[in-house]
């Protein structure tokens, strides 16, 4: 019996042992997995489109625009409204010596309310001013949208293009790593000397370095497109999406068509001069007299009550020194308008042809570089680290090689990031919003 219930106490510690184990187990792959899934958290892919309607949705330049324009909307019945009614109420007392109402026929207490109506057309032209004033405040709410999605997605690009290029320098510090081999086995053997081992380990370093630095650089382009979108500075982002590449399929001559008829920043100069054209006529309006009538009851205590109805006119006799030059103003203000609409229209023709230049040079910088002086470029490098090794060419010509693949796609890359952010500005400039959903583009 003591025998037996020995037994049974080992198994039952070797149960405790082994469920213990079981959770200990289950802990760690717990821990495991959520180790894992926080990296492919961190790790996951930042597109553009849930940056661009985060933005809408949160950022403060695109609010405070939209404010100004809903605003406006309110000031069309304020200014399209009658002016408020006069009340008048007073006594009206014979003599200074003593109060004498119920006294004397004149000792009377007075009521009035009298309404000011302006001459017919005033009152829609005040409307029509303030509401093209509002739609050109709306235009430029629609101009701030598309200039910040226009940031965004710079911001994005340069982002991208960052990680890009630390992903070369990891991929060409192994090749630095074989020619650094090389002259580890060449210096061993008596062949070289040791500065080509040291100048392979330095160069090595120096793409170490420049990975450092990169690593710093996007956690500045994430603050920045943190605030751009609407964010906390800290908040966490993935990594970009590689865009596609397509060559661009406009013209310059239908992007500058495009832009005259859909860019934001026209049509608000647009809407400006039409209200400056209300304006003017509003002026000349001026020339006319406003109305004002007015009624009035008189109370006396022992004497029958009065009341009476005027009407009231303004002579607007200093017409050349008011009404007059108000005109002119209005005159100045619309030619003011339409030089500025002018000026809008050849800035952003300007602008439209700077970045096309650029799209185009891009593209075709990219084929330079895709078709020709990359692969050009590694072959020799591949053939020089051939002669290298049997000792026909010397270290310092074969880290040369390398280094130019190093730029060259570093140029390639970088020349992708520069044509999407150029095709960036032009959507902004034009008012096209290519690859942006419907709510994006209202």
């Amino acid at each position: 019996m003591m025998r037996g219930h020995g037994d049974t106490e080992t198994r039952s510690g070797i149960q405790v042992r082994f469920t213990r184990s079981l959770l200990l187990r289950f802990i760690l792959l717990c821990v495991i997995a959520t180790f894992f899934s926080m990296q492919s958290a961190s790790a996951r892919e930042l597109t553009l489109q849930d940056l661009i309607s985060e933005a809408l949705q949160k950022s403060p330049e695109i609010h405070a625009a939209q404010a100004r324009a809903a605003a406006s909307q309110f000031k069309i019945p304020q200014a399209k409204s009658l002016p408020d009614p006069m009340l008048m109420f007073g006594y009206q007392n014979e003599g200074y010596e003593k109060f004498n109402y119920g006294k004397s026929e004149d000792a009377q207490f007075m009521y009035s309310v009298s309404q000011m109506f302006p001459f017919p057309g005033k009152r829609g032209l005040k409307g029509e001013m303030a509401a093209r004033e509002a739609e050109s405040l709306a235009a430029s709410s629609g101009s701030t949208k598309l200039k910040t999605i226009a940031r965004i997605k710079e911001l994005y690009y340069d982002l991208f293009f960052t990680y890009k290029s630390i992903d070369l320098l990891k991929d060409r510090t192994e090749l630095f790593s074989q020619i650094e081999n090389a002259a580890l086995a060449r210096y061993s053997s008596g062949m070289a000397p040791q500065q080509e081992v040291l100048m392979a380990q330095t160069e090595k370093y120096m793409l170490l370095e420049r990975e450092e630095m990169l690593k710093q650089k996007i956690q500045a382009l994430e603050a920045m497109l943190n605030t751009t979108v609407g964010r906390k500075v800290d908040a966490p982002l993935g990594r970009p999406v590689e865009p596609n590449y397509d060559p661009y399929p406009r013209s310059l001559d239908e992007l500058i068509a495009v832009a005259y008829e859909r860019s934001p920043d026209v049509k608000a100069k647009e809407k400006m001069v039409a209200a400056a054209e209300a304006r003017i006529k509003m002026a000349k309006r001026e020339y006319y007299p406003d109305i004002t009538l007015a009624g009035s009851v008189f109370e006396r205590k022992n004497f029958d009550d009065m009341w009476s109805v005027t009407t009231t006119v303004n002579v607007p006799i200093f017409y050349r020194s008011k009404q007059r030059q108000a005109v002119h103003e209005a005159e100045a203000s619309l030619s003011e308008a339409q030089s500025e609409l002018d000026a809008t229209k050849l800035m952003l023709s300007s602008a439209i042809r700077d970045n096309y230049s650029m799209l185009k040079t891009t593209e075709r910088l990219m084929d330079l570089y895709r078709e020709g002086l990359i692969p050009k470029t590694y072959q020799d490098f591949e053939s020089a680290l051939a002669g290298y090794g049997t000792g026909k060419i010397e270290a310092i010509t074969v880290i040369n090689r390398l280094k130019a693949i190093i730029d060259f796609e570093t140029s390639y890359w970088g020349q992708l990031a520069e044509r999407e952010k150029a095709k960036a500005r032009i959507e902004a400039l034009t008012g096209i919003a290519e690859g942006i959903d419907e709510t994006a583009r209202q």
